[in-house]
């Protein structure tokens, strides 16, 4: 398990409840040395003892050496630097799972591109993507959650399927690669949105509209990129969209009340502990919205407002003076 976030920390204790023997490798060593001493992630997921089928770690080479499955959950800006670090040691047979929910920025790749470019194409055929509505806390309190597990290939789909169910962990698979990355990383774009909505008192029809609206925007990207329509309407689409649009929970809908608010960018990014992927991936999926010939006037706005300084109010009257035009349209 690479990332000892709280999502990371979480998946290691799921796996570990499985019967499985878990490596859980963490950035710094000082941060392995907590995690063994207090058998609990205190600075990223608080009150859940670390399953004693897992050893925190700081050592790729003894993180990875002999896995059946590696799992990837650091922020997505990261995913590329810490897989070169593993590279030399992972078994060619080993199944690889992307939990990072993000596009690259520059490269404008999904996940999936960016294990393949570390890793070779030849992991393509043992690739899997989990994406969903699940929040590390509820999943850790075994509260009921339904995610999906994308894989290009059925068999490897099933076979990280079973690794990861529980009773509390409803894993659904699918082969749409491409729907389940875009869901997963354009949601947290619209997340910022909505909380900035909150955050200048918009009101629940507000917030409707907006995520109406923003899984329009998702689902134009993806009908562009290749994704199909089902997956974007189902757990890894509309599904985490709803939830990161409606609850504080969500480190993305967060920020953007905050910035609603009228508080500056540094200085809320300076209080979190934990990545909101938002932040980011708004800049890549501008970008590549623009190059795609896209229209997504919502993450245009959100990309105003985080890279442009435009003032949050500002950004919802234009969206809100917008030409009018029918709602769908072939």
């Amino acid at each position: 398990m690479l990332g000892a976030g709280a999502w990371g920390t979480t998946l290691a204790n799921v796996l570990g409840e499985n019967g499985a023997s878990v490596t859980l490798w963490c950035h710094r060593p000082e941060h392995a040395g907590v995690l063994e001493r207090d058998r609990e992630n205190r600075a990223y997921l608080p009150g859940f003892a670390l399953h004693g089928a897992v050893t925190p770690t700081a050592d790729m080479r003894d993180a990875v050496a002999d896995v059946g499955l590696l799992l990837c959950a650091v922020p997505s800006h990261g995913v590329r630097d810490v897989l070169a670090l593993a590279e030399p040691h992972v078994p060619g047979r080993a199944v690889v799972v992307s939990a990072s929910k993000g596009i690259e920025n520059d490269t404008l790749k999904r996940m999936s591109a960016v294990v393949e470019d570390v890793l070779g194409e030849s992991c393509s055929a043992r690739l899997g993507i989990l994406s969903g509505p699940s929040f590390a806390r509820e999943v850790s309190q075994r509260r009921p959650t339904a995610v999906t597990l994308a894989a290009r290939q059925e068999p490897v789909a099933e076979a990280a399927r079973r690794w990861l169910a529980r009773p509390y962990l409803r894993v659904y698979t699918s082969t749409d690669v491409t729907g389940v990355e875009l869901g997963g990383a354009v949601k947290n774009v619209i997340a910022i949105a909505a909380g900035v909505a909150e955050g200048l008192g918009a009101g629940h029809n507000g917030r409707a509209a907006l995520i109406t609206r923003g899984m329009a925007e998702i689902a134009r990207l993806g009908l562009a990129l290749g994704a199909e329509p089902l997956t974007l309407s189902g757990l890894a689409g509309m599904g985490d969209l709803i939830l990161t649009c409606t609850s504080p929970l969500s480190r993305n809908f967060g920020v953007g009340a905050r910035l609603g608010r009228g508080e500056r960018l540094d200085e809320i990014l300076g209080d979190m502990r934990a990545v909101a992927e938002g932040v980011r991936t708004a800049r890549s999926v501008h970008d590549l919205a623009r190059r795609e010939a896209v229209e997504m006037p919502i993450v245009n706005e959100v990309h105003a407002i985080l890279y442009g300084g435009k003032p949050p109010s500002e950004a919802l009257a234009d969206l809100m003076s917008r030409e009018t035009k029918p709602e769908f349209w072939s």
